[in-house]
């Protein structure tokens, strides 16, 4: 290979570093559990390494997408996230929270995430946008945005924010190419 190109190639390699330190990807990674699957939820396993998880040891089956009024198992959330899901989890232990539930559970009717194909999920004649919203009471923050290695916690509804997660991460499978 000519050196023309060679420069080519290392000068755009250090324009995107240099684009993604600027504008760096939304929510914190979390290093990979590994997509390990157990009996059922509760059966042994290595500690999740965030909370709510971001990967690891789960059950063969997902929950159901959507809003759910009580918690998803770890070991149920974490196979959702495989599959490219988005789950948004609240803490309204310390006082009831319904409008931060409603806003949370509007995303799951939003246009800008309804009109992404990568974000919705067939399961026989219906389709599903791959996103749950749940409670989870026992997490320290008010709100725990997870996808496969990313987390992201506020404290306050910030709809770009958790907007921007949403888009970022939906849709992309996790399953190992063995699978």
């Amino acid at each position: 290979m000519r050196a023309g190109p060679v420069l080519a190639l290392a000068a755009c390699a250090l324009f995107v570093a240099a684009a993604e330190a600027a504008d760096p990807p939304p929510g914190r990674s979390v290093p990979s559990m590994g997509n390990d699957h157990i009996a059922s939820p509760g059966a042994p396993h290595p500690p999740y390494n965030s909370d709510p998880p971001t990967s690891g040891p789960h059950v063969r089956w997902v929950a159901k997408w959507g809003a759910h009024t009580a918690p998803i198992p770890l070991e149920v959330q974490v196979h959702n996230l495989e599959d490219g899901g988005v789950v948004i989890q609240y803490n309204c232990s310390s006082a009831p929270c319904p409008e931060l539930i409603a806003k949370l559970e509007a995303l799951l009717r939003h246009p800008d995430l309804l009109a992404m194909p990568q974000a919705m999920i067939e399961h026989g004649a219906e389709k599903f946008l791959r996103l749950i919203v749940a409670p989870y009471p026992t997490m320290k923050a008010k709100i725990a945005l997870t996808a496969w290695g990313r987390i992201e916690t506020l404290e306050h509804y910030d709809q770009a924010r958790i907007l921007q997660f949403i888009k970022a991460y939906i849709g992309i499978d996790h399953h190992p190419a063995s699978e």
